[in-house]
């Protein structure tokens, strides 16, 4: 089994997580190969002082005989078209950072990588490109055929779903649904089966204002929209519960009551998360045919030329990208 990894933003810490993530293997890693230009790998790790070999292969089935002395790297089919300056992010590299996940993508759905984790991108970036997707999970749904991902993040004790992503707080109470919650319950309760192998998930679900809304003194959407959602999960066998107030939510005792929180916006998701495991938390698309998980931190500019990145999350991602496809039966 093998795991592909895109090369994300050249500009970031992708390239260094990736060499660290290799350099700090252990005979549970599973392997991995990564889809980007060998020689700027080959320069960061001497640049960072990281013991990584690098070693170019073909094709992905040459990657778990490499994996043990060397991270294997397949060239991208679409190649950088300009010389990367890292904390620096060019649009000239866009083509490439898309081109790298068409062609992870191709390879899990063929059978020739057991699942795909992402190194992150700068969604700027691609769009002033014309990448037309917010991010990762909706272009990953395009590619699967339209469908509707849904992302999830987790840590070991919680796992998230923020059922608004990338809006802002002025238009978070607008864009919530009735349907978008029932979705995003949906995707959950049939992950959580599939993927982590929890036979009868129980899902808790944030209320969006202060103290559940106290009767609509605090605002309405928890009776108007979330309540029933809720009922309409319960409706269709599925284990949900809420809404909850958010500041109750996510204290130790709470969080032994469910297996994954649906939250209504994303630092509602996050903020607990990253408090409970910065480093180490891992974001997993929920719904695809396919397998992507991705580290959960961005592309870290700031101190992208430093050489300081922590490879935590990356390896936490590759690891869960190996177990679910297991669970898949890849």
């Amino acid at each position: 089994m093998t795991i592909v990894l895109t090369m994300g933003e050249p500009a970031g810490i992708g390239g260094e997580i990736t060499l660290k993530a290799w350099a700090a293997r252990k005979p549970t890693t599973p392997a991995f190969f990564i889809i980007d230009d060998a020689a700027r790998l080959k320069v960061l790790a001497a640049q960072f002082n990281i013991p990584c070999p690098v070693e170019i292969i073909t094709a992905p089935q040459q990657a778990g005989g490499v994996f043990p002395r060397a991270l294997p790297v397949l060239a991208p089919t679409t190649p950088l078209a300009a010389p990367v300056t890292l904390g620096t992010p060019s649009e000239a590299s866009a083509a490439a950072v898309v081109g790298a996940i068409d062609q992870a993508v191709a390879l899990v759905t063929s059978g020739a990588a057991a699942g795909m984790t992402t190194n992150p991108i700068h969604k700027a970036s691609l769009q002033s490109a014309g990448f037309g997707f917010p991010g990762h999970t909706e272009y990953l749904g395009h590619l699967a055929g339209g469908l509707e991902s849904v992302m999830m993040l987790a840590v070991e004790g919680l796992r998230v779903v923020p059922v608004t992503v990338h809006l802002a707080m002025k238009d978070v109470a607008k864009g919530l649904t009735t349907a978008a919650i029932v979705h995003c319950g949906r995707v959950t309760a049939a992950a959580l089966k599939t993927d982590f192998g929890i036979a009868h998930p129980r899902l808790a679900v944030a209320a969006l204002n202060p103290h559940a809304g106290e009767k609509g003194n605090m605002g309405d959407e928890e009776s108007a929209v979330i309540v029933p959602a809720v009922k309409q999960l319960q409706a269709e066998g599925i284990d949900a519960q809420g809404p909850a107030p958010a500041d109750t939510l996510f204290h130790a005792a709470a969080r032994t009551r469910f297996d994954a929180a649906l939250c209504m916006y994303h630092d509602q998701a996050l903020i607990p998360l990253k408090t409970i495991d910065f480093a180490g938390g891992v974001n997993v698309t929920l719904g695809l045919p396919f397998v992507r998980t991705s580290p959960d931190h961005g592309t870290a500019f700031d101190i992208a030329a430093r050489g300081i990145a922590d490879p935590s999350s990356l390896l936490a991602a590759i690891h869960m990208a190996a177990d679910i496809a297991r669970r898949r039966g890849h």
